[in-house]
């Protein structure tokens, strides 16, 4: 009887813990036609979260706060793998959002970096544009590959590198023994060069208990391979 009692207060226990957001993806509606190349973005975020742009795809990433949502996603084209004359221009939001990753330098992909200050949930709307709606050119590009696998050289979105140490510390806590681990507050230094360090908190439970971590990785940013990670009980 009491072994039945602790798997429902598990069950109930679990399913009541909030869960990571994983990215999320969208195709762009495409209306209209003709003229110069536009893509408008708009999403709602709740601390911190990273666009990203490749033809008529997007992925959205909640880098910390609650999972960020898309609100819209609308093209007159897909965004080209060499577009011409292209500028990021931000329309709406109380927070700030900058082009992390230019499409004319990374074969049409385009990352967009957004930081809510403010408590609660923020909308914010963007446009992609550039010249001509074809805009030089566009193919699908190839399937990106698995997290930590990136090629090299150039660099990749700090979001990435965020899920490359959520899923160290997820193989180091699940060594240890532990599962259904989810992610408190993770924070990248986006100012130590080529290596990003990324810290945060974790919850993971063993034997019915739960067990609060602090963690902090050092990421490659150019090969996208997480070369320290550090998991310590609090």
């Amino acid at each position: 009887m009491n072994n039945q009692i602790y798997c429902c207060a598990a069950i109930v226990f679990v399913l009541a813990r909030p869960v990571h957001a994983n990215p999320v993806s969208r195709r762009a509606t495409i209306t209209g036609g003709g003229g110069n190349g536009r893509c408008t973005i708009e999403v709602s975020v709740d601390h911190a979260a990273e666009v990203e742009i490749s033809g008529d795809r997007g992925l959205l990433t909640t880098i910390a706060g609650q999972p960020a949502d898309w609100r819209r996603f609308q093209c007159n084209a897909p965004l080209p793998r060499n577009p011409a004359d292209f500028r990021f221009v931000k329309t709406g939001g109380r927070g700030t959002a900058r082009l992390l990753q230019d499409p004319r330098n990374t074969e049409g992909r385009a990352v967009v970096e957004i930081n809510d200050p403010q408590g609660g949930r923020g909308g914010y709307t963007f446009d992609l544009q550039w010249g001509g709606s074809g805009g030089g050119g566009w193919t699908p590009g190839p399937s990106p590959p698995p997290p930590g696998h990136w090629p090299s050289p150039g660099g990749f979105p700090i979001a990435r590198a965020v899920r490359a140490c959520q899923e160290s510390v997820t193989d180091r806590l699940n060594g240890d023994g532990y599962s259904y681990i989810t992610f408190g507050r993770t924070i990248p230094d986006r100012n130590s060069g080529r290596h990003v360090w990324v810290s945060g908190t974790a919850n993971a439970n063993r034997e019915f208990g739960d067990r609060r971590f602090s963690f902090s990785c050092s990421v490659d940013l150019s090969w996208g391979t997480v070369r320290f990670v550090d998991v310590r009980r609090r």
